[in-house]
């Protein structure tokens, strides 16, 4: 997406960016909507343990879950935050990601 020109409220609205769409393939796609903790979601992901207030527990520096290959940020791990410490948890984790996608590749 690109933001264009300012509309009548003052804000730049998004607008599409043709050409631009790519596919990534994926075993599993979990989306991250939601304020609190999802039980279906800790349910069907086996050996990530949990607090006892249901949100996932991670390495705070990377967002490494307890399972080899699994990362985790935002509310499922904080509960109800800001978007910006999301944001912030989206980047620790892709670094993290990045580093074991590197380390778990075939040379």
């Amino acid at each position: 997406m690109d933001l264009c020109e300012l509309d009548s409220s003052g804000r730049r609205r998004p607008e599409p960016v043709k050409g631009s769409e790519f596919t990534i393939e994926a075993d599993i796609v979990i989306m991250a909507i939601g304020t609190a903790a999802n039980p279906l979601l800790t349910r069907g992901a086996e050996g990530v343990e949990v607090n006892d207030r249901g949100y996932i527990v991670i390495d705070e520096e990377t967002g490494r879950t307890s399972k080899e290959g699994v990362f985790a940020g935002g509310d499922i791990v904080t509960g109800s935050a800001t978007v910006i410490s999301a944001m912030g948890a989206g980047r620790k984790a892709a670094r993290a990601i990045n580093e074991y996608l590197v380390s778990h590749v075939d040379k």
